[in-house]
């Protein structure tokens, strides 16, 4: 029960991961404030510290992750391509941010409840993962 807990736990870490860093990339080229534009990159990378984390941990469960929702994944992408079409305005890729991070954090909060015997280390990279999306949240508030 723990292992399989972990690696559903872990699968879903990987899929938030990558949506996030594709959401962070459908809006980073169109942002004019220079300090904006370095929160998203270090977001990014840290976003990608973590993946290289659950990549590891589920290539030692045998596990190769899992891919974001596919509609899910599909409707992000094309929100943010209509709402930037409207306004490509660094207010509009702000909102678009907060709400990706806000799903994400129910999401993640939602799956540890549910993968409760998922293992400490797993449990740990969500948190983090969910922290990271709140330090986020928090950080673009001022380009609303």
């Amino acid at each position: 029960m723990i292992e399989n807990d972990t690696v559903k736990l872990l699968r879903e870490c990987d899929a938030g991961i990558k949506m996030g860093v594709s959401s962070i990339n459908d809006v980073i080229d169109g942002i004019n404030d220079r300090n904006f534009k370095s929160c998203l990159s270090e977001c990014r990378r840290e976003h990608k510290v973590l993946e290289n984390e659950v990549n590891s941990l589920l290539d030692k469960y045998g596990d190769t992750g899992k891919e974001p929702n596919f509609m899910a994944k599909t409707m992000s992408h094309m929100k943010t391509e209509v709402k930037m079409g409207w306004d490509n305005s660094d207010a509009t890729a702000a909102d678009l941010l907060t709400d990706g991070c806000n799903m994400g954090v129910k999401s993640l909060n939602r799956y540890l409840n549910q993968y409760k015997a998922a293992d400490e280390v797993s449990k740990d990279i969500t948190k983090r993962l969910i922290n990271l999306e709140q330090q986020l949240s928090t950080d673009i508030r001022q380009y609303l």
